[in-house]
């Protein structure tokens, strides 16, 4: 598959599901499009107010306005300036109305008219339930009303899971046994490798969500971390058909299935 340029994806709009999702999996891509003058719309589901292991010093309300203050100082340390945040609670995106979640994702399609949407694939990159239903929100959202837009997927590489398999296991991030993703390179439309200047700008980035990030880098060291997320890959979503856009519309339609 011939590789994406940034500038061949134009108006950029992302949709994610909590506070550092987007940074961790697109900070690259967000700050090379801004660098090159296009815009970049970033869209969060819920307020991550559940991310904590310390709910007593750290209750909902809280932290939930701490995440919405990283978030936009995250985003700035990029370039971008338009969030939308649709404040669904954390945790609870599969027992929302999905039909309205589809059709608020609709309204700012039409707004913004993306020529390229950002999203996870339907494995939720962790296997996050909040992260898979996001997913077939924005992909049935894209069907309806950005036929003309590119959707892709964030996805990992078979390199990469090689590269981290014993972070991987130390850490104990993905949610199935499945993940991570080992796509092939020949099925990447695009990826980006962030070194220098761009490297640091995504740490930046992440560390401004120092809720979520600042414990992670005290544990594997700030070096090691700033290699871990310095790849970001995306797969071009399919258009129609096949088995895995099946289990998609059936979660978009409040019907989870196992993928």
């Amino acid at each position: 598959m011939a590789q994406l340029s940034i500038t061949a994806l134009g108006t950029v709009l992302g949709v994610w599901a909590h506070p550092d999702d987007e940074a961790y999996l697109s900070a690259g891509l967000m700050a090379l499009a801004r660098d090159a003058g296009q815009r970049v719309v970033c869209v969060t589901a819920t307020r991550g107010e559940h991310g904590t292991a310390d709910p007593t010093t750290w209750p909902p309300g809280r932290l939930g306005r701490l995440r919405e203050v990283e978030a936009r100082a995250s985003l700035s340390a990029l370039g971008v300036t338009e969030h939308h945040l649709l404040g669904y609670v954390d945790g609870t995106c599969g027992a929302q109305d999905a039909a309205a979640a589809i059709d608020r994702l609709v309204d700012i399609i039409a707004d913004v008219r993306p020529d390229t949407i950002v999203t996870f694939g339907p494995d939720g990159i962790t296997g996050h339930d909040d992260h898979r239903t996001v997913s077939a929100w924005a992909t049935a959202a894209h069907r309806r009303a950005a036929a003309d837009a590119r959707l892709l997927y964030a996805t990992t590489t078979a390199a990469f899971a090689d590269r981290w398999q014993d972070l991987h296991d130390r850490l104990d991030i993905y949610l199935d046994p499945d993940l991570p993703l080992r796509t092939p390179a020949e099925d990447v439309a695009l990826e980006i490798q962030l070194d220098g200047a761009l490297a640091d700008r995504k740490l930046v980035a992440l560390r401004a969500q120092a809720s979520q990030t600042a414990g992670l880098v005290a544990t594997i060291g700030e070096q090691r971390y700033r290699a871990w997320i310095a790849t970001e890959a995306f797969t071009l979503a399919p258009t129609s058909g096949g088995a895995l856009q099946t289990a998609v519309e059936h979660r978009a339609s409040g019907t989870p299935v196992t993928l």
